[in-house]
């Protein structure tokens, strides 16, 4: 199976997403965390299942489940780099700056 290594910023994108989430309503938030972890898993089982949205730089999304959100990531090796879990709905390439989080390093 895969191993994963997760940009930075997706750690505060998830706690932000928790936090609206768990406002709206109890335990939402949690689920929402769940939904995602639960969405990396499917990942790493077949990565190269979901589509590409960049075919030049390998990368895919994965929709995730109950929320409008998408895992962007790729592949290198046995390794999986998540690059950003984003609303599905706002500023959809935000997180093209941090493709270049990789480059140089053994991983990316």
């Amino acid at each position: 199976m895969y191993s994963v290594d997760v940009h930075p910023d997706v750690y505060a994108e998830l706690e932000h997403s928790r936090a609206w989430y768990e406002k709206r309503a109890n335990n939402l938030g949690t689920e929402f965390l769940i939904e995602v972890d639960q969405a990396i898993e499917t990942i790493r089982e077949s990565p190269s299942t979901w589509p590409l949205i960049d075919e030049n730089r390998s990368i895919r999304r994965y929709f995730v489940h109950r929320f409008p959100y998408g895992v962007i990531y790729r592949t290198r090796d046995r390794l999986i780099l998540v690059i950003a879990v984003m609303h599905l709905r706002r500023h959809p390439d935000y997180w093209r700056g941090r493709i270049l989080y990789w480059q140089g390093d053994d991983r990316g």
